[in-house]
């Protein structure tokens, strides 16, 4: 105590600053009332709150390891249904991965590296049963193209893989660090919009780099552009191979069984999961079918003398295992992309595991599937493998074939162990044409609906432009270039909508309840339930613009903050308050004594004409101001000073009385406490009502200690019958009467105010008329 006043005493006479807390004020409500002050929030008491305890150390550590809870009650159902689920996943996920790599301009192997990562590691940090973690087309297509930029920058320095390794090596470690510092929420931070259409144009830039492919045409730059290779794809239709033949029979040959079993699924519902497991099963159904008709093709042929293009020999086992040891050049080439990289892949893999769980009922953790997807990143190049993120496909798969939990995936990684040493001749004679088939298939899912199109245009049509916008760049420019403006103009829309947002001038309206019935009337117990709510004076929120809305009394204006109170909005916020209160108030005494326009400022005119010298008079007077910020959670510098501006500038307009400001929903501590730094809350912003004669208006309830164990169990809301032990004590502190719980509050205690001053300003006019008498 005696090193806070010598603090009080130092910063007042040095710095000027008084920092001594308000003189408690006495408030008596009657015998049996107590009445609470209200402790403000201190730094220290913030910071008390954010060290960390060691419970919550221990807490974090049993977090990281979600394992460790259900791996304890682990049993044989689950075993069967993980093995079953695992092994399909595992087929599905081989022909995906093979495919994916040629994306990233690897060999095929590298695919099987990637996605073996993924599913040996995700078990243990994961929170969500039904994801597949592994190579994507999206994240495929990324590390092509900073290979790509990176072997621009630098000619035949670093080899792709080289390139991917210390790209997955980056990734991984920013990943994993922010999901141990638990900053998984900062995923929010990005708009789904841009999101979007990044996934449909990497679709389109997928399609229009596998086509060459698919249909034999070499010497085509697909580094390009979308429209470029396009473009050039359809100048050399001329130089078509026998790949096509190969690729867009395997096209339609995996639309038709998609469709098939989809109808199938519809017709026999009781066989719906079979036919949704055959499917599944059509990626590597149609590369064992191409790979038979290649090797029946190629057997006796060598490599260099292929009829069509085939992917060759493929390293048997973990042959690129190895610790990456990444330059300090090529980091610093990738460093400009790694931003791109790192928001697609967590964002990509988030909304999966999301909507995963939506789908099955459980939630997930971001900031640990942050850490999950951090840490498969950040092993994949010790294996030989590139980034990876969650496949909503592969996902898709692997929930429909009955996972029971996380431990799915460590059985998938066997399949991909035992295809790496046992299969990798097999998929020697696998046709790159149908390779690319299965990329072009797996995409088209990916390209945003005309249905879903129109949904976004129904719920936003700015953001719709935005997201056109970003396509169209994405295909002209590049991928890089989309993501960047598409953020930018979703964060530019959301910061123009908070600094235009309105409020609103509320009415107040007098309802009832009443119950749909064939009677004309209402009843008398219907009418009896009656209260009084609050609607914008001008209709324009979607009400019945024909119910009656008054004012709650002449000279009482009540506001509401509809979208928060900050610096970017403030100033139009401040604006409309003073437009719409000067022009319905007159002014106060203060005008009759300004003599000459000289005496006036220079952007005040004045009343120009007798006759609004007469309307001006006819107005009311200012009397009281309630700010709703039910709205409101957290104020800053510049909103709170353009409250005290505003303040200002009312008692100036109403001089020689003040203004009264009542504020109704301060919910928030540090925001009370903001406000009564600022003088509002308190009597000292209305000194037309002085501390002994201003009206005690206060809410008081039942506290809870009182309560009995039998009371709480057995009382409700109507529940009023009084107790011996009742005591009653004040809701909100006496020292700041004028924050209010709630509008009605706020409003009537308004209203109470405006009457008590137009009595006593009727009762001074007439004692001077009656001295002038």
């Amino acid at each position: 105590m005696r090193i806070r006043r010598a603090f009080e005493t130092v910063t007042a006479r040095v710095f000027g600053i008084d920092a001594a807390p308000a003189p408690a004020r006495h408030v008596f409500l009657g015998a049996g009332i107590e009445t609470y002050t209200e402790e403000e929030p201190t730094v220290a008491e913030w910071l008390g709150q954010q060290a960390p305890t060691w419970a919550g150390v221990g807490a974090y550590v049993v977090d990281l390891f979600p394992s460790a809870s259900w791996l304890r009650r682990y049993n044989l159902r689950w075993l069967a249904g993980d093995l079953i689920a695992g092994i399909t996943i595992g087929l599905v996920v081989v022909p995906q991965a093979l495919a994916y790599a040629s994306l990233a301009q690897l060999p095929p192997a590298y695919g099987l590296y990637t996605s073996f990562t993924g599913a040996a590691l995700y078990w243990l940090f994961g929170t969500s049963k039904d994801i597949v973690i592994g190579a994507t087309a999206v994240g495929s297509l990324l590390v092509g193209q900073v290979v790509s930029s990176v072997q621009q920058a630098s000619p035949d320095k670093y080899k792709p893989e080289e390139t991917a390794r210390a790209l997955s090596l980056m990734t991984g470690a920013v990943l994993l660090g922010f999901g141990l510092l638990r900053l998984g929420w900062i995923v929010e931070f990005i708009p789904h919009i841009p999101i979007s259409a990044f996934v449909t144009a990497s679709s389109i830039t997928i399609m229009s780099t596998q086509l060459p492919v698919v249909l034999g045409i070499r010497d085509i730059d697909t580094r390009q552009p979308p429209y470029q290779v396009l473009w050039s794809t359809t100048r050399r239709l001329g130089h078509t191979k026998l790949d096509a033949a190969i690729g867009i029979s395997a096209i339609v040959l995996l639309s038709v069984v998609q469709r098939f079993c989809g109808a199938m699924e519809k017709r026999m519902p009781r066989q719906k999961r079979a036919w949704s497991y055959a499917s599944s099963l059509r990626l590597t159904f149609t590369m064992l079918l191409f790979t038979l008709v290649s090797y029946l093709v190629h057997r006796n042929t060598p490599l260099d003398k292929a009829k069509f293009r085939i992917v060759g020999p493929i390293d048997r086992g973990f042959v690129r295992a190895a610790v990456p040891m990444p330059e300090f050049e090529l980091m610093r080439g990738i460093l400009p992309q790694l931003p791109t990289v790192a928001v697609i892949l967590i964002v990509q893999h988030i909304a999966t595991a999301k909507s995963m769980g939506r789908l099955y009922n459980y939630s997930i953790d971001s900031s640990q599937e942050t850490v999950a997807l951090g840490a498969a990143n950040l092993l994949s190049p010790f294996v030989g493998g590139f980034v990876c993120t969650g496949s909503f496909g592969a996902s898709a798969v692997l929930s429909k074939a009955g996972a029971r939990s996380p431990l799915a995936g460590l059985f998938s990684a066997a399949v991909l162990v035992l295809v790496l040493y046992a299969l990798t001749t097999v998929f020697y004679y696998i046709p790159d044409a149908a390779l690319a088939g299965l990329i072009i298939h797996a995409v088209c899912n990916l390209v945003m609906s005309p249905k879903k199109l129109y949904e976004y245009w129904q719920l936003s049509p700015p953001e719709l432009m935005i997201w056109v916008i970003s396509v169209v760049l994405a295909i002209f420019t590049s991928l890089q270039t989309s993501i960047y403006v598409g953020i930018g103009l979703s964060s530019a829309l959301l910061l123009v909508r908070m600094a235009r947002s309105d409020g609103d001038f509320l009415g107040r309206v007098h309802v009832q309840r009443v119950t749909a019935s064939d009677e004309e009337r209402v009843s008398e117990d219907q009418s009896s339930s009656s209260r009084d709510i609050f609607l914008p004076l001008d209709g324009t929120d979607g009400t019945n613009p024909a119910i009656k809305t008054e004012s709650p009394h002449p000279g009482v204006f009540v506001y509401r903050l509809n979208d928060g109170f900050n610096y970017t909005n403030q100033a139009h916020h401040i604006d409309t308050l003073s437009r719409h209160i000067v022009a319905r108030t007159r002014p106060g005494s203060f005008e009759e004594h300004v003599a000459r326009d000289s005496d006036r400022l220079w952007n005040d005119a004045g009343p120009t004409t007798a006759t609004k010298t007469i309307m001006a008079k006819a107005l009311p007077p200012l009397r009281a101001v309630v700010l709703d910020f039910a709205a409101v959670n957290h104020v800053d510098v510049t909103s709170v000073q353009g409250l005290m501006d505003l303040r200002n500038s009312l008692d100036r307009h109403a001089a020689p009385d003040a203004v009264s400001w009542h504020l109704a929903n301060v919910h928030n501590r540090w925001t009370r406490r903001a406000l009564a730094a600022a003088g509002f809350g308190r009597r000292s912003g209305a000194p037309h009502l002085s501390e002994k004669d201003a009206l005690g208006l206060y809410d008081v309830a039942e506290t809870r200690d009182c309560e009995c164990e039998g009371d709480a169990e057995s009382g409700g809301w109507d529940s009023s019958t009084p107790t011996p032990e009742t005591r009653l004590a004040t809701v909100c502190a006496v020292d700041r009467p004028l924050f209010h719980i709630d509008l009605l509050d706020a409003v009537a205690c308004a209203v109470e105010e405006a009457v008590v001053a137009a009595v006593a300003e009727v009762q001074g006019g007439d004692a001077e008329r009656e001295s002038r008498g």
